[in-house]
């Protein structure tokens, strides 16, 4: 049986700033529309944590009855390193589902916006469907698309429209920025797991574009988060602070572009995670510094 700590390691603490951060740029795009609402942000982010938290168990419990998960490197594979009994993982995928479910309902009554009802079951469905059922769609190079579309655009705008109740550039640009740096930390971990995704089939992504391209494909994500902010200073100037952020992933980044490889990756996947929250952070923090100032 699975100890408490064993648990914590595979609900994968890492990528936990890739539920917050949206959150916090969605709360930060209603502040100049006069909506940010901190209480209707927090039952987001525990929202956006259930969401993140069950799709980790979801994906060790999937990976590891395929046996995918049998040889890696990194974090700790509780269905794959025979950690736990796999239907106790699916339950606790299944729970975490839930939990973000009953708070979801919540958040939707209170903000009155229920066209997230369906847009929620949505992400339940495909954060199972990525590496679960007869067909994962991550095994079909998708899960990048998966993270952007919603750890980066509906997590970011759906914060914003329960408090706004609309949806604008400013968000839309928040929205992207975050889910490139959402979608980057999903690159740089499956850059590590090439050679064993290739060897069991599972055709990630970075396995169809091969080591030198999925190295690009990083660099490209980092780019746009930039451009975003750049775009985003136009409306609030002092959103460029967010820029700041870079530092995080600058050393680790060097490394990535140096051919780092196995566990000389972990470090860029951790790092860009604390890029992702750091990043967030600046760009709400210019934002309110920008209203402040105008």
């Amino acid at each position: 049986m699975a100890t408490l700590s064993q648990w914590i390691a595979g609900a994968r603490p890492r990528t936990l700033p890739a539920a917050v951060a949206p959150v916090v740029v969605g709360t930060a795009a209603a502040a100049p529309l006069d909506e940010a609402n901190l209480g209707l942000g927090l039952l987001a982010v525990l929202v956006s944590l259930g969401l993140q938290v069950g799709v980790n168990y979801a994906n060790d419990y999937s990976d590891g009855i395929r046996g995918t998960d049998a040889d890696r490197v990194g974090p700790i594979r509780l269905v794959g390193q025979h950690k736990a009994d796999p239907q106790n993982v699916k339950l606790m995928a299944f729970a975490f589902f839930g939990a973000a479910a009953l708070v979801g309902l919540a958040l939707v009554a209170i903000s009155q916006t229920w066209i997230m009802i369906p847009l929620g079951a949505l992400a339940v469905i495909a954060a199972w469907k990525y590496t679960g059922g007869d067909n994962p769609y991550g095994y079909r190079g998708l899960g990048e698309l998966y993270v952007f579309l919603f750890f980066g655009l509906m997590a970011t705008l759906g914060t914003l429209y329960t408090q706004a109740h609309e949806i604008t550039a400013l968000g839309v640009y928040g929205a992207v920025g975050v889910g490139a740096i959402a979608s980057a930390i999903l690159v740089a971990n499956n850059l590590r797991d090439i050679p064993t995704d290739r060897e069991s089939g599972k055709l990630t992504l970075a396995v169809r574009l091969g080591d030198r391209g999925t190295r690009m494909l990083y660099v490209a994500l980092v780019v746009v988060a930039v451009v975003m902010v750049v775009l985003i200073s136009t409306q609030q100037v002092f959103a460029l602070i967010a820029l700041l952020s870079l530092v995080v992933v600058a050393r680790p980044m060097r490394g990535l572009l140096a051919g780092a490889t196995g566990r000389d990756l972990v470090p860029v996947l951790a790092s860009t995670g604390i890029f992702e929250i750091v990043y967030a952070v600046l760009l709400a923090a210019g934002i309110a510094l920008s209203l402040s100032v105008g």
